[in-house]
């Protein structure tokens, strides 16, 4: 039986954030989205000031597309290991992304529904769960449309139907008026609807506030995201199998369907997010910590917010020192993403791009940070953390999985 090459690893994912169009970007109508890099130009010439990560730096993020202030690293300079990978999954949404990491490639798109959902499908979810009716149903910026039909969504109790560019089924609802429990329901619900549909998720987006007492209305953190389960058995699934423990942080589960983790922890936000990270890099002695940093794509690249964007990423960069420090040679921290969302590009969506990948382990040896180069799909990242908890480069025989291992590079 292989031997794991190391005891824990850390597999962050810094939702949607992209480094530079894929090839076929024309194709998703992104030609020229760079997230990373846009972004970077966009701040250099605001009164805040250019980007600073020095961390990721280090780890060779400069390498991977211009990014203003952030050079890229010379031979031998700097530590870990970086590269970009390819997405070969049909769509740049999270359960694609997601799914493709963990050896799931996705071949036929999800679908999507640009004008809303059919009078037919809206009138059984709505029969079904004895509501007054809905509103919207219509393709929307989720912040746009709680402005637009929040106050008309308390005094009639119809929750607000949308979706978006992604394949996603979307309910917003008032915490209080309407009730967080009640919105949960309605969503498991809907949930049935949508895997006779083929639609990858459904998100319940709940919302506070008050207008006419002077308060807006806000998102809060209780979102929860319903997922299609997986179609195969993905590095997850087998890790389980072998008796690895797999924690999630964030919505991870939720992506996944609960497939393939064994425990998760939610969070609201970034801060919270690294915050527990860290605290769990400090408790948990094997297995992998799994994380997703979600308000890169949730609260700054849907709102097309480039400072707020720009802050998150040097956020993070001031905490991985505080990481790092807590790792020891049998640990393994790998840096991706799941998609772009460039927030100085047109719309309000996703955009398809390269996604980073930037390692590191106090074990290595090697002078200088590690060039990956371009990965040939975004499955070598969970190849990668499947070759280090178990040793093991072989797909089972009860399944199938894309992705190389690029583990040896960067012992």
């Amino acid at each position: 039986m292989a031997t794991a090459s190391y005891d824990r690893v850390f597999w962050v994912v810094l939702d949607g954030v992209g480094a530079g169009e894929l090839p076929d970007a024309k194709t998703y109508g992104d030609l020229g989205s760079d997230t990373l890099g846009n972004l970077s130009r966009v701040v250099a010439s605001t009164k805040r000031g250019p980007l600073k990560l020095p961390e990721l730096q280090k780890l060779g993020i400069g390498n991977l597309t211009k990014i203003e202030n952030v050079p890229p690293l010379k031979p031998g300079e700097g530590r870990g290991a970086h590269g970009k990978a390819t997405e070969l999954s049909c769509g740049k949404d999270t359960t694609s992304g997601h799914w493709e990491m963990a050896g799931l490639v996705v071949e036929e798109a999800f679908a999507t529904y640009p004008t809303g959902f059919s009078k037919e499908i809206v009138d059984r979810w709505v029969k079904e769960n004895g509501l007054p009716g809905v509103l919207g149903n219509k393709a929307a910026s989720g912040t746009d449309i709680i402005k637009e039909l929040g106050e008309e969504h308390m005094r009639t109790g119809k929750p607000i139907l949308y979706t978006s560019a992604d394949s996603v089924w979307q309910v917003a609802a008032h915490e209080e008026s309407f009730g967080l429990e009640k919105l949960f329901k309605v969503c498991k619900s809907a949930r049935k609807i949508c895997d006779e549909l083929h639609i990858s998720r459904v998100i319940a987006r709940p919302f506070i506030g008050n207008p006419s007492k002077g308060i807006p209305f806000s998102r809060t953190y209780n979102r929860k995201d319903y997922a299609l389960p997986p179609t195969i058995r993905t590095h997850l699934d087998e890790l389980v199998a072998r008796g690895v423990p797999t924690l999630g942080i964030g919505k991870i589960s939720n992506i996944y369907a609960g497939h393939g983790i064994t425990d998760n922890i939610d969070t609201k936000g970034n801060a919270d997010g690294i915050r527990v990270l860290i605290e769990q890099a400090a408790e948990v002695k094997s297995g992998l910590i799994y994380c997703n940093l979600i308000d890169f794509d949730m609260l700054y690249g849907h709102r097309r917010d480039t400072e707020g964007f720009a802050g998150a990423l040097e956020e993070f960069d001031r905490k991985l020192p505080e990481l790092q420090k807590k790792m020891t040679d049998r640990d393994l921290l790998i840096i991706a993403a799941d998609h772009g969302n460039d927030p100085t590009f047109k719309g309000t969506d996703h955009t398809r791009e390269y996604i980073p990948i930037l390692a590191y382990s106090p074990a290595q040896k090697s002078a200088g940070s590690v060039n990956l180069g371009i990965r040939k799909s975004f499955a070598d990242v969970g190849a990668t953390v499947f070759h280090a908890l178990t040793g093991s480069t072989e797909t089972p025989a009860n399944t199938s999985w894309a992705g190389q291992s690029f583990l040896t590079l960067i012992k």
